[in-house]
């Protein structure tokens, strides 16, 4: 009896003991998984490595990838970084990943619509027409050209003397004189020669006095100056033999009128248009 209970009492104690002996155990792993070993390099510790290190002075490749058990040539090739892997203070350096996460980070470009082709239509070439010259014929020139005398040239217009006053002076191109004088009394009567229009009566141009300018057919103006007093104004329409103006000496050296005939801006004879004239 006494035995029995020596053996419960050992096998009891037994149990506590294994009971005690397996907590024990338990906590050691339980402590051994909670904590968090650094791995050794040598003597030295290895540092949690950041996503990003900033390069610091006296900092190399190498020595930041020890510092975090890093390769420095994942860290290079993480950072494009070629050899001789040079970094510079300040630089940004990333630190963890991959080099296949790197290059799968770029956003790829979504093509919204699709691309259209375009067709152009070229214009055909037109063939060249070589362009002809025309053929312009040549004036038929007569042997003997008839040269139109005073009588044809005045044939159109009827002429009559624009002064009853002797004539002084007669056209000469090579003295300057272009046109026909006729002397006379300060306030004698001035004619037009021909029908036409007053296109001037005024005093502006120098050396002409009080001037009288008739247009007429055919290209033909007639020029009266030094008048005293012109009877006639700008638009005025007259007919030959009409008086327009009364003799006088304006911008002149005596009484006088210098009558002129012009062809198309040319001073011409005027005895050639009033030979027989009235």
């Amino acid at each position: 009896m006494h035995l029995n209970h020596v053996s419960i009492f050992l096998s009891r104690k037994m149990i506590k003991t294994i009971v005690l002996s397996m907590a024990v155990t338990s906590i050691v792993v339980v402590t051994g998984c909670a904590s968090k070993p650094q791995a050794k390099g040598g003597n030295r510790y290895v540092q949690q490595a950041p996503n990003y290190y900033t390069v610091r002075s006296g900092d190399t490749l190498s020595a930041i990838s020890n510092r975090y058990g890093l390769n420095y040539l994942d860290v290079a090739a993480l950072n494009d970084i070629a050899p001789p892997y040079r970094i510079y203070v300040n630089q940004s350096l990333r630190l963890k990943g991959s080099v296949a996460e790197r290059t799968t980070s770029t956003q790829a470009v979504v093509q919204t619509a699709p691309i259209q082709r375009q067709t152009i239509n070229l214009p055909t070439q037109q063939p060249v027409v070589p362009k002809t010259q025309p053929v312009i014929p040549k004036a038929v020139v007569p042997a003997n050209p008839v040269t139109p005398s005073s009588t044809t040239l005045a044939s159109s217009l009827r002429w009559v003397k624009p002064s009853n006053g002797a004539v002084i002076q007669s056209f000469n191109l090579a003295s300057n004189v272009k046109g026909t004088r006729y002397g006379g009394n300060e306030g004698d009567p001035i004619f037009a020669a021909a029908n036409g229009q007053v296109v001037y009566a005024a005093d502006g141009l120098k050396e002409y006095g009080n001037l009288v300018l008739i247009k007429h057919i055919d290209g033909y103006i007639t020029a009266y100056a030094h008048n005293s007093k012109m009877l006639v104004k700008s638009g005025d329409n007259v007919t030959a033999g009409q008086k327009i103006a009364e003799m006088g000496n304006s911008d002149a050296d005596q009484v006088k009128l210098h009558f002129e005939i012009r062809r198309f801006g040319k001073p011409v004879d005027p005895q050639k248009y009033l030979g027989n004239a009235p």
